[in-house]
C-alpha cells in the first residue's frame, strides 16, 4: 500500500514473532495455569515456538532502533493479554470488554506500524487513515468470532454480543464497515476503492450469516482467510 521495498528482516521478524505471540497466548494458560500435560503435539509446538523465538531475537537486532522500541511495546501488550501483571488480578484477556481492542491494536502494530516506521517514511494523513481502517477491519472480524463463541464465552468477559446482543452486534459491524470504505476516498485510488468495496460486501455477508450454530470452520478457516483474500486482491487485481 505504501510501495515499501521488500525488507527481509522486517518480514521475517513479524512472521516468526506472530508464531511466538500466538502460541504464547494460546498455550500459556493451557500449560501454566491449567497444568495440562505436555503431549507430543504440545512439545512440537513448544519446539517450533522456541526456534521462532531465537529467530525473532536475531532479526530484532536488524531493525531500526525506533522499530525495536515499538515492537517491545507491542510485545508488552501481547504479554498483558496473557499474563496477570498485578498480584491477584486477571490478565487483560479476562478484563471486561478489553480483549477486542487489544487484539486489534496488536494487528495494526505488527502489520502496519512496524513496517512503516522501519522504512523511515514520514507520517502522513494516509498512514493514520490506513491505521483506522485496519483497526476497524480486525474489530469487525472479531465481532464474528464473538457471535459464534457466545454460547461458550465466560459471561464476565463482557464481549460485544454479551453486552448488546447478537442483532445489535451485527448492526454495529455493518455500521463500522461504512467508514471502513468511506475513509478510503481521502487517499485511495479507484482501484483500491473497488477492492475495499468487495471487502465490505464480503464482511457484511460473514456478519449476516454468523450465528452460534455455525461450524468452527466458519471462523477458523473462512473468516481467518479474509485478510489473505484482501492481500491477494491488492497484489493480483
Amino acid at each position: 500500500m505504501f510501495h515499501i521495498q521488500y525488507d527481509e528482516s522486517m518480514a521475517l521478524f513479524v512472521f516468526f514473532g506472530t508464531i511466538v505471540g500466538y502460541n504464547f497466548v494460546k498455550y500459556d494458560a493451557w500449560v501454566r495455569v491449567r497444568k495440562k500435560p505436555m503431549t507430543k503435539q504440545l512439545k512440537i509446538i513448544a519446539a517450533l515456538s522456541l526456534i521462532s523465538l531465537v529467530l525473532v531475537g536475531y532479526y530484532f537486532f536488524h531493525l531500526k532502533r525506533i522499530t525495536q522500541v515499538v515492537s517491545v511495546i507491542i510485545f508488552a501488550i501481547t504479554a498483558l493479554y496473557t499474563l496477570p501483571f498485578f498480584p491477584n488480578k486477571k490478565n487483560a484477556r479476562n478484563w471486561a470488554g478489553v480483549k477486542i481492542y487489544i487484539v486489534a491494536l496488536c494487528w495494526v502494530g505488527a502489520t502496519l506500524v512496524l513496517p512503516y516506521i522501519n522504512a523511515e517514511i514520514p507520517f502522513t494523513a494516509n498512514f493514520f487513515t490506513k491505521c483506522i481502517q485496519r483497526f476497524v477491519l480486525v474489530f469487525v472480524l472479531i465481532l464474528v468470532f464473538e457471535i459464534l463463541d457466545l454460547a461458550n464465552d465466560d459471561p464476565h468477559l463482557k464481549t460485544v454480543p454479551q453486552t448488546i446482543g447478537v442483532k445489535r452486534t451485527k448492526i454495529l459491524g455493518f455500521s463500522l464497515l461504512v467508514p471502513f470504505w468511506i475513509v478510503g476516498i481521502l487517499s485511495f485510488t479507484v482501484h483500491d476503492l473497488i477492492i475495499n468495496l468487495i471487502m465490505v460486501v464480503t464482511l457484511m455477508l460473514f456478519i449476516f450469516f454468523a450465528n452460534t450454530n455455525r461450524s468452527r470452520y466458519y471462523t477458523s478457516f473462512w473468516v481467518e482467510s479474509v485478510p489473505i483474500f484482501w492481500w491477494l486482491m491488492m497484489v493480483f487485481l
